[in-house]
């Protein structure tokens, strides 16, 4: 009997051990932290350990880390230990749009002001379109945090640019400053319902009106272990999302090697030239799942 408790607690041991790193999800829901069993069922999930070695374990040893939206003072401290980092395959979209609706429907965004937009791209008269999904770029040297006047947008130590609309006087000059023209302003009160809700700047709800907003790698996602709702949303696995330091990403289908996947597709970073070092890269749309097609309905929402 005893034999048997010590082996026990020797897997639970082991399971907390290789939880002290990031562990991302191969069936792609995202990164974990292996606690106590509450379900008690005995199906078994793969793990993929920051020294890249696939783990079985239970899915009765794995609980999600609970999430409590955190101060706007709070939410300037990034998550210990990350550099996040995006990819985008633009061989694999076909602007299906699923990626801006989570985005809008998280972040209660309305039509004219998305995070995310779909461009229709063409590099040369001689080569074809494309599509191009675009958000803010979380850059390491971005332009709109040296312009703010009351340090109302700042960037964190994980890699994130987040935007505190208690601060935020609404003067702009961060949209002006921006070479990608990733932010929005907030013309309209927020819904009735979202007006009671604590502010945090890792939420962006509620919105303020008078305020700049913009895509934040849904930071109050990260702190649960859980991929931006972009990802997940999206039919055909185009964007990669993961950590810098542990050179991984995953698109929630499959997980891969961040360097590897650069080197091997030749990934690039858009308009880098202007020194502002962004986080979310590119891959050329070459062998393309889709051949381009403008679909009506989607060229009126673009």
């Amino acid at each position: 009997m005893e034999n048997k408790k010590s082996k026990t607690d020797s897997r639970r041991q082991f399971i907390k051990n290789i939880s002290t790193g990031s562990l991302l999800a191969a069936s792609g829901l995202a990164l974990y932290s292996i606690s106590s069993c509450k379900d008690k069922s005995k199906e078994k999930t793969t793990l993929l350990t920051p020294e890249g070695k696939l783990v079985q374990v239970a899915k009765s040893d794995i609980e999600a880390i609970e999430y409590k939206p955190v101060s706007p003072l709070a939410s300037r401290t990034g998550i210990p230990g990350k550099k996040f980092v995006m990819v985008v395959d633009l061989a694999k979209c076909k602007n299906a749009r699923k990626c801006v609706k989570a985005c809008d429907k998280h972040h209660k965004l309305t039509p004219d002001r998305p995070y995310i937009k779909v461009l229709e791209m063409k590099d040369n008269e001689k080569s074809s379109n494309y599509w191009m999904p675009k958000k803010c770029f979380q850059c390491d040297n971005p332009p709109c945090v040296k312009v703010c006047p009351v340090g109302a947008t700042y960037k964190r130590s994980d890699g994130i640019v987040l935007i505190d609309n208690e601060r935020c006087i609404g003067c702009r000059f961060c949209m002006a400053a921006c070479p990608y023209s990733a932010r929005v302003f907030n013309w309209a009160v927020p819904p009735k319902e979202d007006q009671d809700i604590a502010y945090s700047p890792e939420t962006s709800i509620p919105s303020k009106i008078g305020t700049v907003a913009k895509c934040d790698f849904c930071p109050d996602m990260l702190r649960k272990n859980k991929l931006p709702h972009c990802i997940p949303a999206c039919p055909n696995g185009v964007i990669y999302f993961g950590d810098e330091i542990d050179d991984t990403v995953t698109n929630g289908e499959e997980t891969v090697r961040f360097s590897t996947l650069l080197k091997d597709k030749a990934g690039y970073r858009y308009m880098e030239e202007l020194g502002t070092n962004p986080r979310v890269y590119y891959l050329p749309p070459v062998d393309r799942l889709f051949p381009f097609k403008k679909d009506s309905k989607q060229e009126i929402e673009s």
